[in-house]
C-alpha cells in the first residue's frame, strides 16, 4: 500500500476529524488535536493495524523558524560568521511550544507512521497513550523528564535519565548547557552533596574558514 492509499485512508476514517498531512523522506506524517490523540491512537492500532509504538519522542519549538545566523556569509574581519536580523522571521506560525511525535509501524502492512500532537498548557500536558501501546511506558517518562510535558494517565511518572535532585529539563532550548547545579563527594559529610553550578557562561562563535589566499598551502 501507497502513502497516497494510506493518508486516503486515514482522510476517509476521520473525515470529522480536523487533520493535516504531510508526505517527506518516504514516511507519512498526521498532526492530531491534542484532545483527539487517544481516540485516533486507538483507531491507529484497532483499524489500521499499527500494532507497535517504535518512538515516542518531546520536541522543543521555541524560536523555530526564527533563526539571525546566515550560514553562507562571513564578515570582513575576524572570524565572526555573517548575521542577517530575523531574515526568518516572515512566515512564522505561532505554534504551542511543545509537541509529542510517536513513531508507529504496522508488521502485518509493512507501514510506518509518524502522528504528532502539541501538548498545551503549563506545564505542558497530554493524555498518555500507555493503555493502547505499554512501550510508552518509558518513552513518557523520557519527554517527561527531558522536556518537561506531563502525560495525564501516566501511573508512574518519575525522572529516569537524570537524579532525583536534579533541576529543570535538560533538553528545553532555555535549559543552560551549564547546568543549574552540580555535584561532588563531600568527604565530610560522606556523601554526594548538590551546588550551585561554579561554570561562567560563555557563548562561543564558530569559526569560518575562508577560502582565500590566507588558507592556501
Amino acid at each position: 500500500m501507497s502513502l497516497e492509499t494510506l493518508r486516503a485512508e486515514l482522510q476517509e476514517r476521520f473525515v470529522d476529524t480536523p487533520f493535516s498531512f504531510k508526505i517527506a523522506y518516504k514516511e507519512l506524517t498526521m498532526e492530531v488535536p491534542t484532545a483527539q490523540i487517544l481516540t485516533v491512537c486507538e483507531a491507529l492500532r484497532n483499524r489500521f493495524e499499527f500494532s507497535q509504538l517504535i518512538d515516542l519522542c518531546g520536541v522543543d519549538y521555541a524560536q523555530y523558524g526564527q533563526a539571525d545566523w546566515e550560514t553562507k556569509q562571513a564578515s570582513s574581519t575576524g572570524f565572526s560568521r555573517g548575521v542577517s536580523q530575523n531574515i526568518y522571521q516572515k512566515d512564522v506560525v505561532e505554534t504551542p511550544r511543545f509537541a509529542v511525535v510517536y513513531h508507529l509501524l504496522s508488521i502485518k502492512r509493512n507501514q510506518r507512521l509518524r502522528v504528532r500532537a502539541f501538548a498545551k498548557g503549563e506545564p505542558p500536558c497530554i493524555d498518555s497513550v500507555i493503555n493502547i501501546w505499554h512501550s510508552a511506558n518509558w518513552f513518557e517518562r523520557e519527554a517527561f523528564d527531558l522536556f518537561g510535558i506531563l502525560f495525564d494517565g501516566h501511573p508512574d511518572l518519575r525522572r529516569i535519565l537524570t537524579d532525583y535532585g536534579f533541576i529543570g529539563h535538560p533538553f528545553r532550548k532555555d535549559f543552560p548547557l551549564s547546568g543549574n547545579v552540580e555535584m561532588r563527594y563531600d568527604p565530610e559529610k560522606k556523601r554526594v552533596v548538590y551546588e550551585p553550578v561554579s561554570i561562567e557562561p560563555r557563548t562561543l562563535v564558530p569559526k569560518v574558514i575562508r577560502q582565500d589566499n590566507r588558507y592556501a598551502n
